[in-house]
């Protein structure tokens, strides 16, 4: 694959002539990391791979609107997030589930995955995980699991990068709690 820069993969990706080349560039870049990020967010592989089509055709849709305010990585893990609660939360309202049978379900739904090895470790951390509240499961995920910075955080989620920090010390500390009882 042929290095370019994001400048000109956006110029592109918003020219008619290239855009298709420029979006099949895009793929191969950040496919895998949004996978992953997804699946952090939803757990079982079959809904990954939904929610990764899904923000990727909206990745595609807006692309014209794409202002480069940001870097495009992050504006497409915002819509990858996004997508990824939009998911939960509408298969929480299909299923008729509270926050806390939900989540349940997402641990039968994993457990069951035959993508996921559940050693026990991966396992307890993954309850520990679920226990926490939306926000700091959220940024507990792009921290510890993308190893995103505190910044590309605060863009995704729109919020400061002091509370991010907070709520990243306060779920490291819930998680810490919840795997040494």
């Amino acid at each position: 694959m042929t290095l370019i820069t994001e400048t000109t993969l956006i110029e592109n990706l918003k020219s008619p002539s290239t855009k298709e080349r420029a979006f099949t560039l895009l793929l191969d870049k950040y496919q895998k990391r949004l996978y992953w990020h997804i699946r952090k967010i939803v757990l079982v592989h079959e809904d990954a791979d939904d929610v990764l089509q899904n923000t990727f055709i909206k990745v595609y849709k807006g692309l014209k609107n794409f202002k480069a305010e940001s870097n495009i990585h992050t504006w497409m893990y915002r819509i990858a997030y996004n997508e990824a609660i939009t998911f939960l939360r509408k298969k929480q309202k299909r299923l008729q589930l509270n926050s806390e049978e939900m989540n349940t379900q997402i641990l039968t739904d994993l457990k069951a995955d035959a993508y996921f090895n559940s050693d026990d470790i991966e396992w307890q951390l993954q309850q520990a995980i679920l226990k926490l509240p939306e926000k700091q499961r959220s940024v507990f995920q792009m921290k510890y699991y993308d190893d995103l910075k505190f910044k590309e955080i605060s863009e995704i989620l729109d919020t400061s990068e002091g509370a991010l920090k907070a709520s990243y010390h306060y779920a490291t500390k819930k998680i810490q709690a919840y795997l040494t009882q």
